[in-house]
This record gives C-alpha cells, sequence and structure tokens, in this order.
C-alpha cells in the first residue's frame, strides 16, 4: 500500500478525498498551527508598514549618526595632531548632525577644556556620560575634570561608579589615588597606585605620583627604588590628561640624595632637572640651598637669580630672604666645576610644599 501524502494542488477532487481519509481532528489540529504561523508571519511583516513615517525617520537617524560618527574621528584625529581649532570645527559639524553623539561630546569637551572653558567641557562631557550609558573611558576623564576643577567629591564618586564597572583599567586607579591624595589620605593613594602599577608596570605617571607620597612620608629608601623603575623611553605615559612635568623623576631623586647626605649625587640630580624643564625654578632653589650650605654664595646667588627670573612668587615663597641674597647679572658660574663638601649635613632651605615638585 502506497503511502499516503497531502495533496500538492488543491485541486477539489484530490482534496476531498484528502478529507474523506485523515480524521476531523487531524485536520483542524493541522489548520490551526498554519493559522498561527500565518499571523505570526503576517506581525512581521506588518511593522514596517504599521510604523509608516517613524520607519523612514529611524533610517535617517541611522545615517545622521554615521555621518556624526566620521566627524568625530576626523576631529579626533585633528586633535591628536595638535590641530585644535580643525578638532572644534570637526566636532560643532558633528553635534550638528547628530547631538546624541557621545563621542563628538566628548571631542568637545576636550576642545573646550584646552581652550579653559572648563564649564562648558564638563556639562559636554556629562552629556557624553549621560549618552553613553555610563562608559567608564568617559566618566574617567569626567571625573579628572571635576579633580581638575575642585570638585574631589564628585570626582571621586565618577571614579566609584567607573571602577563597579571595569576594576582592570590602570588609568582608573590612577584617578582613585589621586582622588585619595586631594582628600589626604596617602594610604589609600598608595593601595590604589600599586594596584594602577600591578595592572601597568610601565606607568611613569603612577611611579612619579607614588614617588611623591615616598617624598612626603620621607621614606626615601623606597623613593629611589620606585624611580629606579621608571623606563625614560617608556612609550606608555598614561592618558592625555595625565601629563609628566619634564625632570620630575631627577628632581625627586635629587630630593632623596640630598635627605642621605649624599650633596655630590644631589646635584647631578638637580642640574639634570633644571636642564629638562628649563622654566621650573624649583630644581633652581634646590640648587641654591645645596650652594649655600656647602659654603658657595656665589653660585647660590646665580641660582637664586635664575629662580628669581623664571617665578619671583616661588623663590618667596621658599622662604628666601631677596633683598639679602641679591640676585646678580645673568652669567651661570657652572656648579659642576664646584667642589661640595660631602660631610656637610644638607639644608633644604626652601618649605616643604614648595621643594615638593607637583606632577601637573
Amino acid at each position: 500500500m502506497k503511502p499516503l501524502r497531502p495533496p500538492t494542488d488543491w485541486h477539489p477532487k484530490r482534496c476531498n478525498r484528502w478529507t474523506r481519509l485523515v480524521r476531523p481532528e487531524t485536520v483542524f489540529a493541522f489548520s490551526k498551527k498554519t493559522l498561527q504561523l500565518g499571523l505570526l508571519l503576517t506581525c512581521f511583516t506588518s511593522i514596517p508598514t504599521s510604523m509608516g513615517c517613524r520607519g523612514i525617520g529611524r533610517f535617517g537617524e541611522s545615517r545622521q549618526s554615521i555621518a556624526a560618527r566620521r566627524l568625530s574621528r576626523q576631529g579626533l584625529k585633528a586633535m591628536r595632531q595638535g590641530e585644535w581649532a580643525v578638532a572644534e570645527t570637526l566636532f560643532t559639524e558633528a553635534l550638528d548632525v547628530s547631538s546624541v553623539n557621545d563621542a563628538a561630546h566628548r571631542g568637545m569637551s576636550e576642545s573646550l577644556w584646552q581652550k579653559g572653558q572648563q564649564d562648558d567641557a564638563i556639562e559636554h562631557l556629562e552629556k557624553a556620560v549621560q549618552l553613553s550609558a555610563g562608559d567608564p573611558k568617559h566618566m574617567q576623564r569626567l571625573g579628572r575634570m571635576y579633580l581638575e576643577v575642585g570638585r574631589v567629591d564628585e570626582a571621586t564618586r565618577q571614579c566609584q561608579i567607573a571602577l563597579d564597572s571595569d576594576r582592570e583599567w590602570a588609568a582608573l586607579w590612577a584617578l582613585w589615588g589621586d582622588c585619595q591624595v586631594a582628600r589626604n589620605e596617602k594610604d589609600e593613594a598608595l593601595a590604589a597606585y600599586h594596584r594602577a602599577l600591578s595592572l601597568q608596570p610601565d606607568y611613569p605617571y603612577v611611579q612619579l605620583r607614588t614617588a611623591e607620597i615616598y617624598h612626603q612620608q620621607k621614606r626615601y629608601d623606597r623613593l629611589l627604588a620606585t624611580l629606579d623603575r621608571i623606563r625614560e623611553d617608556a612609550d606608555v605615559v598614561g592618558d592625555m590628561d595625565e601629563a609628566i612635568r619634564p625632570g620630575a623623576a631627577d628632581l625627586l631623586r635629587g630630593i632623596a640624595m640630598r635627605e642621605l647626605g649624599r650633596s655630590e649625587e644631589s646635584v647631578q640630580y638637580f642640574i639634570a632637572s633644571a636642564r629638562k624643564n628649563p622654566s621650573d625654578a624649583t630644581s633652581r632653589l634646590q640648587l641654591a640651598s645645596v650652594a649655600v650650605e656647602t659654603g658657595q654664595p656665589q653660585i647660590a646667588q646665580t641660582w637664586l637669580a635664575q629662580a628669581m627670573r623664571l617665578d619671583p612668587a616661588a623663590v618667596r615663597d621658599a622662604g628666601w630672604n631677596v633683598e639679602t641674597w641679591s640676585a646678580t647679572p645673568p652669567g651661570m658660574i657652572s656648579p659642576e666645576n664646584a667642589h661640595l663638601e660631602t660631610s656637610a649635613v644638607p639644608i633644604i632651605a626652601a618649605q616643604p610644599d614648595a621643594a615638593r615638585p607637583w606632577i601637573q
């Protein structure tokens, strides 16, 4: 007997034969499933038609988003090349195309921050955080901006929320450490910096911040051990918002050497710091202090004269009596050829806060 097959067409005689051979309840079940499948297909195929103009609008919005992202990428490239005016123009065009593009708001924020318009920059970055549903990268940068303008509590809150999302990013732990420093919680800051270094060992910004805390705690052996691990030629310097002051490592080394009684070595590090950062007065004040201690007033006057030309306020804040130590005319007396008494006890003429190298 041949197996029963459903009809391949809808000829009346064949359909009647099929219904006579199959039980009515089977036909009913088969029809019910067919009806369900048909209704489901009808729902899917009818959605675009029912949306009408809204569907077309969403398609247009997608094209706008693509254009905004393209302009944002071009703006970011210009920003990295230092073409800030071009970058700002591109980000402005991106926001004109689509005001809900978080990358455009982030780029505009950086452009405004570079121009010194801090409040507007923060406003754009807050919008970027909102549009991105809390992107940790946006939140980290927003926390850094908050910290720069003195809004420490808001910076701490942003960083904490970002850490809840990503605990394996060294830059977030670096920011958390900076927040703890601002709150004068040095031990917590050290723990955060060490966590950042465990995730990213070559991180000069964090290494310098760690050494700075050791300087404040007068733990000079730990300071030198930390700086010895810094790779001077490291490609990874941290995020763009973590600028490192040139010569900061040499300045810290010089202070540590001086505190440990190694004056000759400290002078060499102070000179190296002064050469790397010609606009900094701190290293000149340290050199003047060493010269005073070793009985070389002419050399001290020369370094003090340079410091006065660079930053008179820093000289006065460091406690120097400018009337007594009158500045001499330009013409450096090279300290490299000067003999320093190694047995002399180092005296830091500058106040601790003035002598401490701030990593900006």
